[in-house]
């Protein structure tokens, strides 16, 4: 215990003991982490009163980075049934290429898988963040990602992603969330 309280101790943290005779004792730590100023894009499908305006998707170009083949092919379907053209990177690499490679503006959103080989996700949206065009810093990068604890949300808003979706992706969700980034 007195490792564990030095340690939290340098990092600034607190540790707090709860101990009940022959129930046993929680112990609790925390420790200041540094957050995002960003908040990310929540959408909730259950709080709009009114249909969404699906129409403003129409035609809008999506990158979607996505290493699984299968999962890829279920994203198109859903996009392309909202008439929503859908470019496909295998994996970060290509995406960046992709991007680099379209003009301006092409894309409306890239859809961005965290976990890929070659290059992840966060890596992929750093390098076209950095990029030196007009939509490389506005362009809505969205998360898709299996992770969806508050660390996981925080690291995508601080490499310069604009929104976190968790796999599996409700259809409502990534519909909405497109919505509300593309109005």
């Amino acid at each position: 215990m007195s490792i564990t309280k030095s340690i939290i101790d340098m990092m600034n943290g607190s540790i707090n003991v709860e101990s009940e005779k022959g129930a046993g004792s929680t112990f609790t730590v925390t420790i200041p982490l540094e957050t995002s100023k960003e908040k990310a894009v929540e959408v909730n499908p259950g709080e709009l009163k009114d249909e969404p305006d699906y129409e403003v998707l129409a035609g809008r170009h999506i990158l979607l980075a996505e290493d699984m083949e299968i999962n890829a092919e279920i994203m198109k379907m859903l996009l392309e049934a909202k008439n929503i053209h859908v470019d496909h990177a295998e994996n970060g690499r290509i995406a960046v290429e992709m991007f680099t490679e379209s003009e301006d503006n092409f894309y409306n959103a890239i859809l961005m898988d965290m976990r890929m080989p070659e290059m992840d996700g966060i890596e992929a949206t750093c390098q076209i963040r950095a990029m030196d065009r007009s939509d490389a810093k506005e362009v809505p990068i969205i998360a898709l990602t299996a992770n969806a604890f508050e660390e996981d949300v925080q690291r995508s808003l601080q490499n310069g992603l604009t929104a976190h979706l968790t796999k599996p992706v409700e259809p409502d969700t990534l519909f909405l969330t497109l919505i509300r980034l593309m109005k």
